[in-house]
């Protein structure tokens, strides 16, 4: 089995995966959380045989029958990819001001400058959370950013109720 991974500036992360049997697989995680998924063509490789499209909802599902845990550490591991981006994990502490409050609430990104790629709640991920989902204490957030956003999201994180 033979996998690479190419970062699409603009667009996301390329895996593809040629199997033992010779299939090739291409799949793109999109920036924005959907995906698309091609088998190509033994004989032409730049001829692909299907293109499925997901999107974010279809690809947490995905996502989570194939190992979450997997796909949430190839997003944290981007950042060594990227120049000056950076991967962090940050607990939401009992007591934190965003303990039940959802994602958006954070305002992570608009703040920060970072991206939430994924929560991690006991053995389950959410990856490429919205807005909407609600934060847990014991809940981990996996973001990527400068340094220096990272550390200013620790802090909001951290912040008491």
């Amino acid at each position: 089995m033979d996998l690479e991974e190419t970062l699409l500036p603009g667009v996301g992360v390329r895996y593809r995966l040629r199997t033992r049997s010779g299939e090739v697989l291409a799949i793109v995680l999109g920036r924005e959380g959907g995906a698309e998924v091609a088998v190509y063509d033994r004989r032409d490789p730049d001829r692909a045989r299907g293109v499925l499209r997901l999107e974010p909802d279809e690809v947490d599902a995905v996502a989570e029958v194939l190992g979450a845990p997997r796909l949430t550490q190839r997003f944290a591991d981007l950042s060594r990819e990227v120049p000056g981006l950076e991967s962090g994990r940050f607990p939401i502490r009992e007591g934190s001001r965003f303990a039940g409050r959802p994602l958006g609430d954070t305002r992570a990104r608009t703040l920060t400058g970072c991206s939430i790629v994924a929560v991690v709640r006991d053995t389950d991920v959410v990856p490429s959370p919205g807005p909407g989902d609600l934060l847990h204490p014991g809940d981990v957030v996996v973001a990527i950013g400068s340094a220096r956003g990272l550390a200013d999201l620790e802090r909001r994180l951290d912040e008491p109720a």
